[in-house]
């Protein structure tokens, strides 16, 4: 039986050369898999490229999830293009040779789960911060279960239910497109599986160390909101996330640019495609442990 194919985007700006290669070496790595690879070059034409990579030359910054996008619709229109999509950030690192493997396997044992989330560590192997754990209760990063959100950078995700909602979200540049993807995912029927077992590597980087996290954040969670929830849960949840984040911005930090990104996110909220999800899929957001008002 031959191996399963994965497609795996890698999307870069040539400025972490260092850990791309690293990224890319244990991604060459993989045994049991058959992995085609496509390099996204976000305004810039991709320096470090795998051989017999894909490789595509954005010739402006689109944003993060964008760049996906094009890596993904890239590898879509090769022959026979795979059941299953690898994102992968270009300073993350697989720590085994079976990686990629095990993930594909844990989707075939949850074949409702639209996407499959490895547990995301620093470089020691055993340091996960609270947000890379995509659910709650991230005082136990080891222990798997059904999570309803997803870490964007290190996702496998089925190419069958990645196309049937529309990718990420691409107007959202950077910053919570996990989130809405996965939402669209739960509402198309899906579920999303936490394989904790499964490890992978990341430097332990803050988000706050980019000039822009505090605006976007803001204005892509009413988007979020907006896009996907029923009327009646917007204020609920916009409520309680806007109550959380200004306190954190006055204690922390980033208050101004925390209120530009609101007002953005409020007075382009009718731009954006609202598709609200059911009843039904609140409540079974609700029973796997994230009721969409937190």
């Amino acid at each position: 039986m031959p191996d399963p194919r994965i497609d795996v985007v890698v999307l870069t700006m040539n400025d972490r050369p260092s850990e791309e290669a690293a990224a890319q070496e244990t991604l060459l790595a993989q045994a049991g898999v058959d992995v085609r690879v496509c390099v996204v070059g976000n305004g810039c034409e991709p320096q470090i490229v795998p051989p017999g990579a894909l490789t595509v030359h954005l010739p402006n910054n689109i944003g993060i999830p964008g760049g996906r996008n094009a890596g993904a619709d890239a590898l879509g229109r090769e022959p026979g293009p795979a059941e299953w999509l690898f994102f992968l950030d270009n300073d993350a690192s697989l720590p085994r040779t079976d990686v990629l493997a095990r993930l594909i396997a844990e989707a075939r044992q949850h074949p409702r789960a639209a996407y499959v989330q490895p547990r995301l560590a620093g470089p020691d192997d055993m340091t996960t911060p609270r947000r890379w754990v995509p659910r709650l209760r991230a005082n136990r990063p080891e222990r798997p279960g059904t999570i309803t959100t997803m870490t964007e950078g290190v996702v496998l995700v089925r190419r069958e239910a990645f196309d049937s909602v529309g990718g990420w979200p691409a107007e959202f540049f950077l910053y919570h497109e996990g989130l809405h993807l996965a939402w669209r995912c739960w509402a198309a029927g899906w579920t999303g599986w936490y394989a904790a077992g499964i490890r992978m590597h990341h430097p332990l980087t803050s988000p706050t160390r980019h000039a822009l996290f505090h605006r976007l954040a803001a204005r892509n969670r009413i988007w979020v909101a907006y896009r996907n929830l029923p009327a009646a849960l917007i204020p609920l949840y916009l409520s309680a996330w806007a109550a959380i984040t200004l306190a954190r911005a006055v204690r922390t930090g980033g208050l101004g640019q925390t209120l530009r990104g609101m007002r953005e996110g409020w007075t382009s909220r009718r731009c954006q495609e609202r598709r609200p999800m059911s009843w039904r899929t609140v409540c079974r957001l609700t029973k796997a442990g994230r009721p969409p008002v937190i």
